[in-house]
Parts: structure tokens; sequence; C-alpha cells
């Protein structure tokens, strides 16, 4: 097991980033936040929709085989009866850090999809958020990692 705050580090330290669940219609859709903040702090960020071609003007992929040239991270934002799916398809593609999204409810995190990824090699943090962690934080994420920290919906350890 590792610390949150490494496997954090260590997961940022990947610049080519997939998004899962992005949404077409923005708003303040978490997964769209992230994919967000990820692009604007200079990483090459991908979203993942197979329900659309675009999101926010950028290319939207149908799943991770279809990004050119691959990613090196995932970020899962869909329902977490999905997780499963998307680490199966990682496991495939080589891909092993991923990040299960968790705000105050119960997000994207599916703990048997954690434990499969785990099992299969892939480092997986079930819970929490990018934004959370430097580089990618700001003041106010700052602070719901610390309120989260104590309610469980960011992970202690991977």
């Amino acid at each position: 097991m590792q610390p949150i705050k490494d496997a954090a580090a260590t997961f940022l330290s990947h610049h080519r980033v997939a998004v899962t669940g992005v949404s077409r219609e923005a708003g303040t859709h978490g997964s769209n936040a992230v994919y967000r903040r990820l692009r604007e702090r200079g990483y090459e960020v991908f979203a993942v929709n197979p329900n659309t071609a675009q999101v926010e003007g950028d290319p939207a992929y149908p799943d991770l085989a279809a990004i050119p040239g691959g990613v090196e991270a995932v970020v899962i934002g869909t329902r977490p009866e999905r997780a499963q799916a998307t680490l199966e398809e990682c496991a495939d593609l080589g891909i092993t850090q991923v990040w299960m999204h968790r705000g105050p409810g119960g997000g994207s995190v599916s703990t048997e999809a954690a434990e499969w990824g785990r099992a299969h090699g892939i480092t997986v943090i079930a819970g929490g958020c990018p934004l959370m962690f430097k580089p990618t934080s700001d003041a106010g994420h700052t602070m719901m990692r610390w309120m989260f920290s104590l309610s469980g919906n960011v992970p202690r350890s991977t």
C-alpha cells in the first residue's frame, strides 16, 4: 500500500491522461471539471465518451483504445458499475495508473473493480479527486481534500 499523497504525485507525474465520463453538457459535472483543469495545467488530456465525437470543443473518444498514441493514466468519472470494464481495458492496454473520482457522494468508486485492478498490477486510487493534489489543486479542492479525508471519501492509501 502506498500513502495517498505519494500515489497522487505518481499519478499526476504522467502527462497523457484520459478522463472517462466527460459529458457533452459540461455544467458542473465532475469529469468535465477534472478534464478542464488538467488541460489548463498543461496535461495532454483526452475525453472518453462513447456517445459523442466532441466534448468542450475537443475530440472525444469512444474508449481508451481509440486514443491515438495511448495514455499513461486514466481518471474514471463514470458510474461505479462501469469501472470494472474500464479497468479491464486498462489492463489490456498496459495502463497502470487509475484514479476513481469521488467527491461528496459515492462517485465512481467500485471496491470490487479497485481490488481487481490491484490484483492485475494497476495502481488504483479509489476516491478523492486529482484536483485535490498539487500541481492541479486550488484552495477549494485543498479544503475539500481535508474534509473528505475525514469522511473517508479520500483514501489514506491505495
